[in-house]
Parts: structure tokens; C-alpha cells; sequence
């Protein structure tokens, strides 16, 4: 087991490979990516795939994540997170410090060396003591070393969140234990979710009376090593309890790194090591969330705190008006088996209660779920059945709810309208999709109004006319439902060209957020498809000029380096990673796919960043990539065979990639201007 590590606060690897092994792609996971600064939000917690456990340390000054690499001060660990997310991050509960003497505050924790990999977690201090932490689904074990003949325990804060949004508590503790559960707002503070609790210490302590839910615990004897067990739950203490596990780190941490294994070996990539690295550490950040909130006997909490069962597993902790774009698509593809039940969780939030951010009764941690319709209407494009008819009316209620306020809410909102316009033909409730249709189509006067003209001042400024997060010119490319109307709104595929050309070539575009991530492919939908390509491959592994941040401003200063780096600074600053979906933007670009519209079963094509690409599908069928005339600086397709057969078009089904075969491509350092130029995929409202 390969970890990354820190020695005097440096980043290396602790062990170097000349490249990934196929079977142990969790050895070349680099946890530390993104945990410096505003580059991402993340942090390189022990956790497990989909799992609601996330310990790392909270080190001072508080970031979004709770963690800053550079940081050397810990305040004590942690035990949940929302990688990745903004409004200063959320979770940071239950926070745990081991301390020296009889005042915890006279004891500071200098971090002095730090490993991490896929599962498990350690850390030493200046002052002797030693954390080593593993965790395994929703098991966690923090194994503390102090020095030899110390006075020593742990104080205990039931009350610490990132972003202060406790609300409440309630414990019982005895000599060896304690339990209980934290209730806690969710991101933003919209709504509020509860975590039930179990910790066992391997040693006798002594607890003393809490003050404001704050607990110092002493250890008795001469116990020099102290593990905690610790067990959380979605449902009540009685399943924490059962979670918890007293086998020692090592066990849980083979465990969870033979779990992450079967994770990341969905996809396996061939080329260069380096970049194979960087390919695994992003694809680790996309699989953090949503959470398995359902236990092994199959009960769990709907979002109205309701207790339930199902024979399937339920999931929850959404980002999905972040991720629809790319992070939930790759995990319809890459794991299908789980998509199947992410996707009945999603609309059985329409059942048990959903709001745009959250309820007040969350069974984990969340953000929010606006284009969930988009989601659903994917998903049963693509195969995954859910009780359509019997959400429906919850379903026709959100869309009368639906905000068109804004110039970006239209837009945003019209894309909903036209996903639910047809649900609502799926459920058979013809005259709701033919009202929702109607809507949709609506679209066209806001962009018209606001979109068109782009002589304007304000074009090219943030937050003008009222826009949450980007400018007129990035928001006036998502008409991702149907792009043909989008071509004619703008005066026909020459203008629609030239004014493509004209955004990339003055640096309009805005990598650091999602609003526009789309437009690079949007070249695709044209004569010119090689223009995407060159995007593609351009934002994914080149040099880029970026203006825009993520905290709605146009810098003077721009960012001017490769986005996608596997350092701890990697991103443009103020990019948060977003719940998996900027790290799932890179996945499918250098794999060589990406959606062409999320609501259309269908990839577009671009040269990969290695030179083969094979997807591992549960139900052992394979999907390969291979390519012809590989190389860095071949960055064009110029031809493509589907098992064997010539393909001239520049997309894919999501029915032929899951059928399993062969894709080649063949690549060229210059654009062939004949090759996917005919048979386009290119969405249309009008159409059935």
C-alpha cells in the first residue's frame, strides 16, 4: 500500500513506482491534491467510497474542508465532510484532540510528519503524541500513541462544525464509551441533518462535567496507547454501535484499501505514470458522495426523518446542481449497479420531502437539488427504472415552482422544464408535458432579451442583471436541451461559430465553476468538431489563461498554468471541486467522452489522454478505447473504428459503450476537417 506522505511538511511518495499497477490503482491516489489554499476544498480525510465517515485533522485557520496542507497547527480531528463545497464547507462534527497534562488548552499539536492514502490517515506531533486512523464503510478507528510515562486523555467537542452550524446534541457516557447524536445544519445552513454516534476507548477513562457540550476525558492507568472505535449511523446509536470495530487499524485499512481497489478499477488507463496518477487521485474525489445511508439490514431515514426499509440501498448528500453535469453521468457509466439505486434514492426524495437545498430533517450531510428532473430524465434514458407515476404530482409541483426570475434562472429553469416536459410524457400525463414543453420553449424570449445582443458593457461582468455566478457571455451557451434552436437564435452556424471562436480566443470562458463547462464541446453540434477537440485536450492537460474566479470576480491578475495539477494547489484558485464534478470533468476528457447533453443518452468524442482506456463494468462486460498514432501533441481524431466498423460520427450511445467492444481512434497533430462533420448529435426540442 502506497501513500502519499509529508516529511517536514514537503509532499513525495512514499514509495515511487515507475507506473500504475491495474490491480492497486489505489496506491497511485494522491490524497493531498487540492487541499492547499482556495484550489479545490478538498482534504485528505481517512474515508471510504460513498461513505458518511471522513476523519482528518481541523487545522488552524479553518478552510472549507477543515484542512490546509501547509497548516502546521491541528486543533484536534474530525469525523464528516462535504468534500469540495463552498459557504466555508460543511460538517467538522464531533471534533476529537488527544492532549498532555491537565489543561487541554496548554497542549498545541505541531504537525511534524503526515501519510495518507485511500482509507486511512496518520499523523505525529512535535510533543510525542502519534495518530494513526483507518475507516472502512461506516467504521472508523483512531489509534493514539502518547509518550512514555505522560499524564494524558482527550477532550471531546460535540458542538465544532466548519461552518458553526451545530444545533444540538445528546450523550451518555461511562467508563469506556460514549454515544449519542449531533444534529447539524447542512451546507449554507438550509437545512439540518442528524449523525448518531458510537465511540469505545480501548483504555478506561474518566469523563468530567461538560460545559456547552464540551467533554475532557482522562485516561486512567499507564495506558500509553488509547484506540478509539468509533461507528456512525444514519438511523439510530444501536447501528453506530454495531459499525464500530475493535481490529485495529492495519485490518480496517487493507480492508477499505482492497474496497477502493474494486472502486477505482472500474476504469483502468494505460500511458504515462505521472498522468495515471493524477487520472486516480481525481477519480477518487468523484466517488466522496452521494452517501450510503442505509444499514445491512436495509433500514434508513427518508428526508422527512422518517424511519424506512428497502431491500435495495438508499443514498443521500447531494451536490446535484453542481454534479448533474459530469460527476452523476460517469457514475451511471462507471457503476451502474449502485447508479441504479442512487437513482431511486433521487426520486424518493420526491416521496419522503425534497427542497431545492434541504429539508429539516436530512439523514447526512447535503447541498442542494435543483435539476434533479434532468437527473431522473437521464437515468430513465438510460435504462434506470424508478416509480415515475408515483411521483409525479411532486414532480409537476416542483416545476410550478420553478424560477425564471433571473436571466440564469431562465435559462436553468427552462432546462428543467423541458426534462419534466417528458417525465410527464414517460408517466403518461400527456397535458402536464405538453404545459412543460410549452415552457421550455419559452426560453427562447429570455434569450432574447438577454443573450443575444453581445455589444453590451456588462457582457463580459459578473453577477450583471442579477446572475448568481458567471457573465452573459458563459450563460448564453446553456441551452444544452436544444442547441439547434440556440444556433438559429444566433443568426445560423457561421455566427454561432465565429462567436464560439470569439469567447475562447478572449479568455470569456470560466473553468473555475460549472455555469459554462459545457461550451468547450459545443463545437461538436457543428461543421467543425475539431475545434472541440482541441478544447478538450487544451483545459484537461495544456496551459490556460483564466480571468474568471469562483468568488464572482474578473481578475486583473489572471491564472495562467495547467487547471488539472497533482499538487496541493492544483485548480484555479477559488475553484471548489464541487461534490466530484470539476474532478469528474477531467475523468471523462481524458478518457475521451463527454455527455453531450445530460437528458440524451449519448458521449462525444475526444483524443484521451492515454493511450488505451478500458471500462470494467459490473456485469463483467468491457468497453475498450484503444488509439492509433498515440501521442502527446496528437490532439486530433481523424478517423474511428465501433468493433471493427468505421465510425465517421463523433459520438456514442451510452447503449453501445455499456454493450462492451472496441472503440479505435486515430489520432493526428493536425485537425481532420472531414471526420465527424456528418450524422451530428445535436439537440432539438421539436424532436421526438
Amino acid at each position: 500500500m502506497a501513500a502519499y506522505a509529508i516529511a517536514l511538511l514537503q509532499p513525495q511518495v512514499a514509495s515511487a513506482q515507475s507506473g500504475v499497477s491495474a490491480t492497486d490503482p489505489a496506491s497511485a491516489v494522491n490524497v493531498f491534491l487540492g487541499t492547499s489554499g482556495d484550489h479545490g476544498q478538498l482534504s485528505p480525510a481517512a474515508s471510504y467510497p460513498f461513505g458518511m465517515l471522513s476523519i482528518a485533522p481541523q487545522t488552524y485557520p479553518n478552510l472549507h474542508a477543515g484542512y490546509e496542507h501547509n497548516a502546521k497547527k491541528v486543533l484536534g480531528f474530525t469525523h464528516n465532510r462535504f468534500e469540495g463545497v463552498g459557504c466555508m464547507g460543511s460538517g467538522g462534527n464531533i471534533l476529537i484532540k488527544p492532549f498532555l497534562g491537565d489543561d487541554p488548552d496548554e497542549t498545541e499539536l505541531l504537525k511534524s510528519t503526515e501519510a495518507a492514502g485511500p482509507g486511512f490517515y496518520r499523523i505525529g506531533f512535535e510533543n510525542g503524541i502519534s495518530s494513526n486512523i483507518a475507516v472502512h464503510k461506516n467504521s472508523g478507528i483512531e489509534a493514539y500513541s502518547f509518550p512514555t510515562g505522560s499524564k494524558h486523555g482527550f477532550y471531546i467537542n460535540l458542538s465544532h462544525t466548519l461552518a458553526n452550524g451545530f444545533v444540538a446534541e445528546e450523550h451518555t457516557a461511562n467508563a469506556n464509551s460514549l454515544r449519542g447524536w449531533v444534529d447539524a445544519r447542512t451546507t449554507c445552513g438550509a437545512g439540518v441533518y442528524r449523525t448518531y454516534y458510537y465511540i469505545g476507548f480501548s483504555a478506561p477513562v474518566k469523563f468530567e462535567a461538560d460545559a456547552d457540550h464540551k467533554l475532557t476525558l482522562r485516561v486512567e492507568g499507564t495506558n500509553n496507547n488509547v484506540t478509539l472505535s468509533l461507528g456512525i449511523s444514519s438511523v439510530d446509536v444501536a447501528h453506530a454501535q454495531a459499525s464500530a470495530k475493535n481490529n485495529g487499524t492495519e485490518a480496517l485499512q487493507t480492508a477499505s484499501h482492497t474496497d477502493w481497489n474494486k472502486t477505482l478499477g472500474a476504469v483502468k488507463v494505460s500511458g504515462d505514470a505521472e498522468t495515471q496518477k493524477l487520472f486516480y487521485s481525481l477519480l477518487y474525489r468523484t466517488v466522496q458522495s452521494p452517501y450510503l445511508i442505509s444499514e445491512a439490514d436495509g433500514t434508513y431515514r427518508g428526508t422527512d426523518g422518517s424511519l424506512q426499509k428497502t431491500n435495495k440501498t438508499a443514498y443521500n448528500g447531494w451536490s446535484i446542481w453542481d454534479n448533474y453535469r459530469t460527476q452523476l453521468p460517469l457514475m451511471s457509466l462507471l457503476y451502474p449497479d449502485r447508479y441504479a439505486d442512487m437513482v431511486t434514492s433521487i426520486a424518493s426524495m420526491y416521496k419522503y420531502g425534497k427542497k431545492d437545498y434541504a429539508t429539516q430533517h436530512e439523514p447526512s450531510n447535503t447541498v442542494r437539488t435543483e435539476h434533479a428532473m434532468v437527473v431522473l430524465l437521464d437515468a430513465w434514458r438510460k435504462g434506470f427504472k424508478f416509480d415515475i407515476k408515483g411521483i409525479a404530482d411532486s414532480l409537476i409541483a416542483e416545476g410550478n415552482r420553478l424560477d425564471f426570475a433571473k436571466p440564469d434562472k431562465a435559462l436553468e429553469s427552462s432546462y428543467d422544464a423541458w426534462a419534466l416536459s417528458h417525465l410527464m410524457d414517460i408517466a403518461g400525463r400527456k397535458a402536464e408535458s405538453a404545459k412543460f414543453r410549452a415552457i421550455a420553449l419559452k426560453y427562447k424570449d429570455y434569450w432574447e432579451k438577454d443573450f443575444k445582443d453581445v455589444t453590451k458593457r456588462d457582457v463580459d461582468r459578473m453577477q450583471a442583471r442579477g446572475l448568481y455566478q458567471g457573465t452573459i457571455w458563459q450563460y448564453r451557451w446553456f441551452v444544452p436541451f436544444d442547441v439547434k434552436g440556440l444556433i438559429n437564435l444566433v443568426g445560423g452556424e457561421q455566427k454561432y461559430i465565429e462567436q464560439l471562436d470569439y469567447f475562447f480566443a478572449n479568455d470569456l470562458y470560466n473553468h473555475a465553476n460549472e455555469p459554462d463547462i459545457q461550451a468547450p464541446f459545443m463545437y461538436n453540434m457543428t461543421s467543425q468538431p475539431w475545434k472541440s477537440q482541441a478544447l478538450a485536450h487544451k483545459y484537461a492537460a495544456d496551459t490556460v489563461v483564466q480571468y474568471y474566479f469562483n468568488d464572482n470576480s474578473r481578475g486583473i491578475d489572471p491564472f495562467v498554468n495547467r487547471i488539472y495539477r497533482n499538487q496541493p494547489d492544483t485548480y484555479v484558485r477559488t475553484m471548489d471541486d464541487d461534490g466530484g464534478a470539476m474532478s469528474g470533468w477531467y475523468v471523462f476528457t481524458a478518457c475521451g467522452i463527454m455527455p453531450a447533453c445530460v437528458g440524451e443518452p449519448a458521449f462525444y468524442l475526444n483524443a484521451p489522454l492515454f493511450s488505451g482506456v478500458k471500462f470494467n463494468f459490473p456485469d463483467g462486460k468491457q468497453f475498450n478505447i484503444t488509439t492509433t498514432n498515440f501521442a502527446a501533441k496528437n490532439i486530433y481524431i481523424t478517423s474511428a473504428t465501433l468493433n471493427g466498423k468505421l465510425l465517421n460520427r463523433n459520438w456514442l450511445t451510452y447503449a453501445e459503450l455499456r454493450k462492451g467492444g472496441t472503440l479505435n481512434l486515430a489520432l493526428s497533430d493536425k485537425p481532420d476537417k472531414n471526420w465527424g462533420t456528418k450524422d451530428q448529435y445535436i439537440t432539438d426540442i421539436n424532436a421526438k
